[in-house]
């Protein structure tokens, strides 16, 4: 997963598609977020549980330890490793949803650039990304999308995916109480296969952070 990824519907949307009937604290707002180019460091809504329930909260995608000041924050946290490594411990347990419209990878195919494509559920639901991160409302909050190998055609276009839950499974996974064992098991094994995704080219202007809009997401040929 390059980094670069869609956030256009709106956080009823994706409360929706969780299936969490329950009052949440929405802290993004009510309008349609509207992004379609969203990029590292920048904040990115996020769906959480905590002591007092389901909440709503706009995040900065990149997360790191305080000691790991030699090296830029992570934005995705691979698989493999996230349950079990020093790097990623801290915040192991504080485990959210990351609801996206859709990602980006580009390609090289052997012209001038490479080529971007855009990636989305078939079914056109949003994708519902694991995701671990820091929520203590303080500067050095941050969160990282967990990711695994790709799988089936998919990996024509990139190595890596995130991990996306179905929603009942992303319900449990932000649940109150969960080991950290099934968790695990969880993100290694019951993330949503390639065959739930769908992929085509869009045009260059994606690679701009600062182009917004529908028209980035058109498909082209």
């Amino acid at each position: 997963m390059c980094g670069r990824l869609s956030q256009y519907r709106g956080i009823h949307d994706f409360v929706e598609t969780l299936g969490m009937p329950e009052v949440w604290r929405n802290n993004v707002g009510d309008q349609a977020l509207g992004r379609y180019n969203v990029a590292p460091t920048t904040s990115v809504a996020v769906l959480r549980v905590d002591e007092a329930g389901p909440r709503a909260d706009l995040v900065k995608w990149g997360w790191r330890p305080h000691w790991a000041t030699d090296r830029a924050a992570p934005i995705n946290a691979r698989v493999e490793k996230v349950a079990h490594g020093p790097f990623f411990r801290a915040i192991w347990p504080h485990r959210a949803i990351t609801p996206i419209d859709g990602w980006y990878e580009w390609v090289d195919e052997g012209g001038p650039k490479k080529q971007p494509y855009y990636i989305r559920r078939r079914d056109r639901r949003p994708s519902l990304c694991a995701s671990i991160g820091q929520f203590t409302n303080s500067e050095h909050d941050g969160f990282v999308i967990i990711t695994a190998n790709a799988q089936g055609g998919l990996v024509d276009v990139h190595d890596r995916r995130p991990v996306v839950f179905e929603p009942d499974l992303a319900r449990e996974w932000i649940a109150a109480g969960m080991p950290n064992e099934h968790a695990e098991q969880m993100v290694l094994n019951l993330g949503e296969p390639s065959e739930a995704f769908e992929w085509y080219r869009v045009g260059t202007a994606v690679g701009n952070v600062r182009n917004q809009g529908a028209e980035l997401i058109e498909q082209r040929q």
